[in-house]
């Protein structure tokens, strides 16, 4: 099965405005404290230790606090990524197959929980404001815990929005999410985070 995962874990990042005047990790507080749901469009790249791109992908992201999510992924194949609040639901349409995992062992100290996790993210994660580069304002992140699935994510806010996240895995490999059409706190169906087994697919339990 494909690992988007790994890097939509991804992710799931940031998807909102914050206070124009605040700094990055002021700007963090304020999204974990009034956004309680987000939705936006993305696009998605993967680069080698040497930068090398070896992926590219898009689609959109939504996910509602705490633990759902939904992360459809439309090129350059269709996967779909459901987090229910107690269950993750990994689907890869051609191979017709489902992954099932326990959401909180999913979540731990990965990205996801950045965004889509519990309200005390610093409990887990250390924030440290690392600059302004070019027209972004810069937030480094580090999970406490040495068994995470990744070293850092770096976020990057242009004025009051945040636009980036790059994801550095233990081996070099860098994920970027750029984000667009952000919209906060929106309305969405009762069955949106709500995930149904394809009539004969294969389900693997992890």
């Amino acid at each position: 099965m494909r690992r988007e995962f790994s890097a939509f874990v991804l992710f799931l990042g940031g998807l909102l405005a914050f206070s124009a005047q605040a700094g990055p990790i002021e700007k963090m507080r304020e999204f974990i404290q009034q956004t309680r749901s987000a939705r936006a469009v993305f696009t998605q790249t993967v680069a080698d230790s040497s930068g090398q791109i070896s992926q590219k992908s898009s689609g959109t992201v939504q996910f509602q606090r705490p633990g759902k999510f939904r992360w459809t992924y439309s090129k350059p194949y269709e996967q779909l990524i459901v987090g229910d609040g107690e269950t993750l639901w990994i689907y890869d349409k051609d191979l017709n197959q489902v992954t099932q995992r326990k959401l909180d062992k999913a979540l731990g100290s990965s990205p996801a929980a950045l965004l889509a996790g519990a309200d005390d993210i610093e409990k887990y994660f250390s924030l440290n404001a690392i600059g302004k580069k070019g027209k972004l304002d810069w937030l480094e992140v580090r999970p406490y815990d040495e068994d995470s699935l990744f070293d850092k994510v770096r976020m990057g806010f242009n004025k009051n929005t945040l636009e980036v996240m790059e994801l550095f895995d233990h081996f070099g490999q860098k994920t970027t999410i750029l984000l667009s059409r952000l919209e906060r706190n929106p309305v969405t169906p009762a069955d949106t985070y709500t995930f149904t087994i394809p009539d004969g697919a294969d389900v693997v339990t992890e």
